[in-house]
């Protein structure tokens, strides 16, 4: 029977976090499954604890959003620990693209039983940043911004906050050109962002790049061209359907190392959490990070 280590998100959310993970916890002990919980005091704090969890061989259940996915799967990559996630924040997108289930039972029946699966993760380096680890994807532009409207939303929560704060980014931004450099090739971009993507998924179930995958060692490279505002606009609704990828302003590239270079100080993000400005540096770590999820092409129709 496996051993657990919750290790919950104390900030926004996190009496969401603690009441989510009460209602699998309960599946869990009642299989006889043993589980301690751990509430940390930061990010750092947080992948530190995953870390002394993970040595002691115990399964480490990441309780919170994408950051807190990211986080602790980021300290995770490449240590041979196990990750869980209990999603509880506002986006959950690492734990969509995985595939795993809202209900409780289900969830908790997954955490028991499955068999690992082995992910890719994102090496990420920047001067602020001289290594940092993450699951989903890093993205430089407009959307980065409307991540950081949404952080500092009191009022709107869940996708409301993510819409609002791409409303408020587009209608300030101002076009950047772009250095980009894939596995050694140099090519210039103009236009509103750079996303490297391991997940489909951001801001809140936005399929930005439908085709990725998180075991096939490449970056699915989004590129959104110059528009004019109001076509953005529209873009952002097809993102929900992945329909924006018909659009001639939208390009998508792969490979495995991204340098993203600009002519201004246009911030990039990572996960929701990770916020600081270009240049940056994009690395797949291949198969880096075993985590428990349903078998690949299995979805719960209930998430």
């Amino acid at each position: 029977m496996r051993e657990f280590t919750a290790v919950v998100n104390p900030t926004a959310g996190a009496s969401t976090g603690a009441a989510t993970l009460l209602q699998v916890a309960r599946h869990l002990r009642e299989a006889g499954a043993t589980l301690e919980t751990e509430y940390s005091n930061s990010l750092a704090h947080a992948r530190e604890t995953a870390l002394r969890a993970g040595e002691r061989g115990r399964v480490v259940l990441a309780v919170g959003g994408d950051g807190m996915a990211g986080g602790i799967g980021g300290a995770l990559s490449g240590t041979g620990a196990v990750l869980g996630l209990v999603p509880a924040g506002r986006g959950n997108d690492f734990a969509r693209a995985l595939g795993l289930p809202a209900d409780p039972a289900a969830l908790a029946e997954i955490l028991l039983h499955a068999e690992p699966r082995r992910v890719d993760t994102l090496e990420v380096e920047s001067a602020v940043h001289p290594r940092t680890v993450v699951l989903g994807s890093v993205y430089a532009g407009v959307d980065a911004l409307a991540n950081r409207y949404a952080n500092q939303s009191r009022l709107l929560r869940g996708a409301a906050s993510y819409y609002a704060g791409g409303l408020r980014a587009v209608a300030g931004w101002r076009t950047a050109e772009y250095r980009i450099t894939v596995d050694g090739e140099e090519q210039r971009h103009r236009g509103y962002t750079v996303v490297a993507a391991n997940s489909p998924y951001y801001g809140f179930g936005r399929a930005i790049a439908p085709a990725a995958e998180l075991d096939d060692g490449l970056l699915d490279i989004v590129l959104i061209r110059e528009a004019p505002r109001r076509l953005f606009f529209t873009l952002m609704n097809e993102l929900k359907t992945g329909a924006h990828l018909r659009r001639p302003e939208v390009r998508v590239l792969r490979g495995r190392e991204l340098r993203i270079e600009a002519d201004r100080p246009v911030p990039y993000g990572a996960d929701g959490e990770v916020e600081a400005a270009l240049p940056v540096t994009v690395r797949v770590r291949p198969a880096d990070l075993a985590v428990l999820c349903p078998s690949p092409g299995l979805e719960d129709t209930k998430r």
